[in-house]
């Protein structure tokens, strides 16, 4: 993982539910993999405001809700869509292969 560009497998994508999250770690790092309108995504699965697993959110038209406060993230940029969030948390490069889900760490943004 420590290498630029590794990808590790982090579950079988048929453990992620339609229009739901599934917490992972890869390596120290919890990571939230989301499937939402067909896509698949890797953000990370602590919330910018309050320390929350995101993974325990509901997903919804590209979105995730932190559980707590109700801050919704955008998949592809991590960007807070409303408060109380106001910083962005990160997203993460995903492939899938064959029925394996695997992600990279290098953040596809800041």
């Amino acid at each position: 993982m420590s290498s630029e560009g590794a990808f590790t497998k982090v579950c079988a994508l048929g453990d992620v539910p339609e229009e739901g999250a599934l917490g992972v770690e890869v390596g120290d790092t919890p990571v939230a993999i989301v499937r939402s309108e067909g896509e698949v995504y890797a953000i990370s699965d602590i919330c910018s405001h309050a320390e929350v697993n995101l993974s325990e959110g509901e997903v919804e038209d590209g979105t995730i809700e932190c559980w707590l406060h109700g801050s919704c993230f955008d998949l592809r940029s991590g960007k807070p869509i409303n408060p109380p969030a106001t910083q962005a948390v990160p997203t993460y490069v995903v492939k899938i292969d064959g029925d394996d889900v695997l992600v990279s760490l290098d953040t596809k943004n800041s």
